[in-house]
């Protein structure tokens, strides 16, 4: 087994589970049904802002070790001004979704391999309010994740192509401070 270092929130998981009543719910293997879209606008039954908005914030804070659940949450967190029961439903699912990956988290290998490579996506107009697209990326050094992102984009795009181009040059903002960073630390 490799040598490293293993960062969970098992227990702060399992406490959201309770605290939401889903503890024994059945577990998920998918985040999202495909192609679903949030809208602000669209909520025609209100539930209690106050439940929804912790909901989301135990979510937000389980993404510190789960970055797999970063564009999910995203989702969601856009449309908490506007919390309707399509909202919750989604919400309900990545809830679902954990059930399934209570022991997931970070692991941070001893590797001596220090490459820094990025992955970095954009989905084009997610957004059906305002029709901005989000930028998702992640910094890996060697075998370990080490910066991830999920945004939604300042600008309109008009294409998938400039999307793309505006989620590229976002990730390469990231990738030059992480590169200064790591020669400050003599990693070259």
């Amino acid at each position: 087994m490799e040598e490293g270092i293993y960062i969970s929130q098992e227990s702060y998981t399992i406490n959201i589970l309770k605290k939401f009543n889903i503890f024994d719910c059945n577990p998920m293997n998918t985040l999202m049904e495909i192609g679903i879209r949030l809208s602000k606008f669209n909520a025609r039954e209100k539930l209690d802002p106050t439940f929804f908005k912790s909901l989301v914030g135990n979510l937000r804070y389980l993404t510190c070790t789960m970055p797999g659940i970063l564009f999910a949450v995203g989702v969601v967190s856009h449309s908490m001004q506007a919390s309707s029961s399509t909202n919750l439903k989604v919400a309900t699912r990545i809830l679902h979704y954990l059930k399934d990956t209570i022991g997931f988290g970070l692991f941070y290998s001893s590797s001596t391999n220090f490459s820094l490579v990025r992955f970095c996506d954009s989905d084009y107009a997610r957004d059906t309010d305002d029709r901005k697209s989000t930028t998702v990326f992640m910094f890996f050094l060697g075998d370990s994740v080490i910066s991830w992102s999920s945004k939604k984009q300042s600008i309109v795009t008009l294409s998938i192509c400039e999307s793309e181009y505006v989620a590229a040059t976002s990730c390469m903002y990231d990738a030059i401070w992480l590169r200064i960073l790591l020669t400050e630390l003599n990693l070259s």
